[in-house]
C-alpha cells in the first residue's frame, strides 16, 4: 500500500512541475515585455499575470484556496505584508492571497540563478542578497519607492524556513524598519497548511488539498520610533505566534 501510495506521489509530482514548467515558458515572453514599461508598471503587470499563473497552476494540482479576514481588509490602503514563511508553496500562495492590490515581494538573490524562472521572479520581485550591507540598504530603497508609488510590498521577516518546531522564527528588522520610516501599516497573514502541502524537508511532498490564508489585524507603526523597533517587532511576533497556536499550525513541535 505504501509503496503504490509513493509511486502516486511522484507521478502527481512530476506532473505538477510539468505545468509548472510550461506556465514558466508561457509567461517568459510576456515577462520580457511588461519589462519594457519601467519597474513600477510594468512590475504591475508581472504582478498581475503570476496572479493568473498561480490561479490556473492550483485548479490544475487541486489546490483550493480561501482566504480568511478576521477584520475588514481595505484593498484601496498599502500596506507592508509579512508571514510566516514555512513552505516551497509560500510563493505562489502569496498571488493566491492578495488578489486586489499589486505589490512586490521581497525575495532572494539566489532565485535569479534558476533558469528561466530566476529571469522572471528577478523582473516582478525586489531581490535581495542578506551577505552583502550595500545590496540589502539598495533593496531597502527599492521597497520605500515602490511604497511611494503605492505599491505595496511583501516580506518574510524570518529570511528563511522556519525549521525550529516552533510556531515562528526570530524576525529580522528589516519589514518594521520601512513600515515606521513610511508610516505604512503592517498586515500579517498566517498561511497555515503549505507546510501539509508541501514542506521545506522535500520538494516531492506536494500534494493536493486545502489552502488557507489567515489576514490578521493591520498594525500601525504610529507611535514607534526606530528606537522601539524592538517593541514594534516584538508586538508582532506575539500576535502571529499566539494565532499559530491558536490555529493549530501543523509544524509546532514536528521535529
Amino acid at each position: 500500500m505504501k509503496a503504490g501510495l509513493s509511486f502516486i506521489r511522484i507521478i502527481y509530482n512530476i506532473y505538477a512541475f510539468i505545468w509548472f514548467a510550461v506556465f514558466t515558458l508561457i509567461a517568459f515572453p510576456l515577462v520580457i515585455i511588461f519589462s519594457l514599461f519601467g519597474k513600477v508598471s510594468g512590475g504591475n503587470g508581472i504582478c498581475n499575470l503570476c496572479k493568473v499563473w498561480a490561479d490556473c497552476w492550483y485548479f490544475l494540482l487541486g489546490i483550493r484556496h480561501e482566504n480568511i479576514f478576521e477584520s475588514p481588509y481595505d484593498p484601496s490602503k498599502t500596506y507592508v505584508f509579512i508571514s510566516n514563511h514555512i513552505s516551497y508553496l509560500d510563493i505562489p500562495c502569496i498571488f493566491k492571497a492578495i488578489r486586489k492590490q499589486t505589490f512586490r515581494v521581497l525575495a532572494k538573490a539566489d532565485l535569479k540563478k534558476v533558469p528561466v524562472f530566476g529571469y522572471i521572479y528577478s523582473r516582478g520581485a525586489v531581490m535581495v542578497d542578506r551577505g552583502s550591507t550595500r545590496n540589502r540598504a539598495q533593496s531597502v530603497r527599492e521597497l520605500k519607492k515602490l511604497l511611494k508609488h503605492h505599491v505595496s510590498v511583501f516580506i518574510f521577516p524570518e529570511g528563511t524556513f522556519n525549521e525550529t518546531g516552533h510556531p515562528l522564527k526570530s524576525f529580522y528588522d528589516g519589514a518594521f524598519r520601512i513600515s515606521i520610516q513610511t508610516g505604512t501599516p503592517l498586515k500579517p497573514l498566517l498561511f497555515l497548511d503549505n507546510f501539509r502541502l508541501m514542506n521545506y524537508r522535500s520538494i516531492l511532498s506536494l500534494k493536493p488539498g486545502k489552502s488557507r490564508v489567515i489576514f490578521l489585524d493591520e498594525i500601525s507603526p504610529e507611535g514607534y520610533t526606530l528606537t522601539d523597533i524592538n517593541l514594534f517587532k516584538e508586538k508582532v511576533f506575539g500576535e502571529m505566534d499566539r494565532k499559530l497556536r491558536e490555529y493549530r499550525a501543523a509544524w509546532i513541535n514536528s521535529r
